[in-house]
């Protein structure tokens, strides 16, 4: 699964990558417009009209003798799209895995278990009000849409050049770092 991710974001398949794209983006813009229920159906009605199309010209075919009138989509209604026992447990472990994991962090953060990583998480929030203000979550969500199919390819056509201006930042908070670290001993004792 990972691995067709990649290839999508990396536009290893330029088709198949223009394709889910063009889909998410169209999906998330119409739901920036619309709400969920129109969007589903008339998504819904184009899809049918589609197929019932098919369906009546294969028919019609049939009627004057050019074809033999079969289902196109016999193959696909033949499909098994059921889940073996292997890959149900397999499922169902994953699902409690995550929902385990995550509900015992979310306790953890909000409980205090750890003062300094409850205060971060509180500091999370914080900024997400501000980000709140500006922006709505489907604007959010077509930012991260457009920059997951963006930045991993502009990274890897200028890898050199980002990894170059990266290091540079290190090596800045490192002696910035290094300087504050420096000079809390003598905050120390000058107040002792």
């Amino acid at each position: 699964m990972a691995g067709r991710v990649a290839d999508l974001v990396y536009w290893r398949d330029t088709r198949k990558s223009t394709f889910v794209f063009t889909s998410l983006m169209v999906a998330l813009l119409c739901l920036l417009h619309f709400s969920i229920v129109s969007v589903v159906s008339y998504v819904s009605l184009a899809v049918l009209a589609v197929t019932i199309s098919l369906r009546v010209y294969s028919k019609v075919l049939h009627v004057i003798h050019r074809g033999e009138g079969a289902n196109p989509f016999q193959a696909q209604m033949d499909a098994d799209l059921g889940l073996s026992k292997e890959q149900l447990e397999r499922l169902t472990e994953r699902v409690v895995f995550y929902t385990t994991s995550g509900t015992r962090s979310i306790q953890r953060l909000f409980l205090v278990e750890d003062l300094v990583e409850s205060i971060k998480f509180a500091f999370l929030f914080y900024i997400l009000t501000y980000v709140g203000a500006v922006f709505n979550g489907m604007t959010l969500l077509i930012l991260g849409v457009i920059c997951a199919f963006t930045f991993p390819l502009l990274y890897r056509q200028h890898q050199a050049q980002i990894d170059q201006y990266v290091g540079l930042v290190r090596n800045q908070l490192s002696n910035l770092r290094a300087k504050m670290l420096a000079k809390l001993p003598t905050a120390k004792a000058k107040a002792e």
